[in-house]
Formats: structure tokens, C-alpha cells, sequence
């Protein structure tokens, strides 16, 4: 599965452990623990690899500075906006949405199995977030050891998918698009 689209391997794996969650039995006590360990040793692993970035990130501080543009949200009026940050700010960044990211995950899995009940949804969240984290682009450069060419060059496209095409278009790193947004007067000021 190397060579697939990781939307498509997601699909996979959700469909097997759906169809593998119907055969466990929630019902016993050890099994549902260990289900919910699993859950638990998947999110700290997580944890520790975000926290891992963050370290090496602020190790590293990379202060080359990067100009790209950003597009205005989906639905709004507002000119794309130019942005000029650093390295190692864009890379901060990235960490804080991810464990953001992590976090609502976490409360709604929380709310879905203490609340409401559901045991299922379990099973595959221990194991999809763990996968997104290794195919993210902060974990291939700073612990996996990728070289930030090609497709991990800064700044990163946005994630493809359903929730992708709400944000509103690309990021774009040509010198024209930069030079017309700072023109515009919308952006151009250093992130700190």
C-alpha cells in the first residue's frame, strides 16, 4: 500500500476495522479496556512525535524567510493575503494546528464513547490519526530524516479531500502572485 493515495488506504483501513469492530466483544470488560489502552498508547505516541517536531524545530531554528501567498477564505470578498515568515516559525505553525487538530479529535472520540457510548469508533481512531501522523509533512522532515525538496518544499499545499476544497484555493509561491497581493496591501508584514 506504499504507493497509494493515503485517502484510499484510509478507506481500507476503515472499512477492515469496521467489519473487524463487529466481531469483538465489547461487551467484555478486558477487551474494552484494551481497546481503550490502545486508543490511549496511539494518542501519546502521537503526542510524543509532535513533541519530538517541536524540539527539533526550535533545535534547528531555521531562519530562512519565506514569502507565499495565502488565499482568502472560501465565501469572502477579502484579496488573497501575502505572508513572510521563517522557517522555523512556519514549522511552529504547522505543530500548533496539528495538536489543535489532535485535540478536537481527542474530546470527540471522548464525547462519542463516554457520552454517547459508541465502542467502535475506537478501534479505528487508534489507528488512522497514528497513520496521518507518519504521512505528515513536519514528521517526514523532522524525525523521519526527508529532505524538504519536492513535494515537503515550504510552504506545504493544503490536504486534499473533502474538507480541502473549503479552504478556499492554493497557496501560491511565485514571485508575481507575491507582488501583486503585496501590492494589494493585504498582508506583506512579518510573522513573528
Amino acid at each position: 500500500m506504499a504507493g497509494l493515495n493515503p485517502q484510499i488506504t484510509n478507506l481500507v483501513i476503515i472499512l477492515f476495522f469496521m467489519q473487524l469492530s463487529k466481531k469483538i466483544p465489547f461487551d467484555d470488560p478486558n477487551v474494552l479496556n484494551g481497546v481503550r489502552g490502545l486508543y490511549i498508547c496511539s494518542n501519546i505516541i502521537i503526542a510524543s512525535l509532535y513533541f519530538y517536531c517541536y524540539q527539533q524545530i526550535n533545535n534547528k531554528r531555521d531562519m530562512t524567510v519565506i514569502k507565499y501567498v495565502e488565499p482568502s477564505p472560501m465565501g469572502s470578498t477579502e484579496e488573497p493575503k501575502s505572508v513572510t515568515t521563517t522557517i522555523h516559525s512556519y514549522d511552529l505553525g504547522q505543530v500548533r494546528a496539528l495538536v489543535k487538530s489532535q485535540a478536537m479529535g481527542i474530546a470527540m472520540m471522548c464525547l462519542m464513547h463516554l457520552y454517547f457510548k459508541y465502542t467502535n469508533p475506537l478501534l479505528i481512531q487508534s489507528i488512522i490519526p497514528l497513520k496521518g501522523a507518519f504521512e505528515g509533512n513536519l514528521v517526514k522532515i523532522h524525525v523521519l530524516g526527508q529532505p524538504a525538496t519536492g513535494d515537503l518544499k515550504r510552504p506545504w499545499k493544503a490536504a486534499g479531500g473533502f474538507m480541502g476544497g473549503l479552504q478556499g484555493g492554493e497557496i501560491k509561491t511565485d514571485k508575481k502572485s507575491i507582488e501583486a497581493a503585496e501590492r494589494a496591501g493585504r498582508g506583506g508584514a512579518k510573522e513573528e
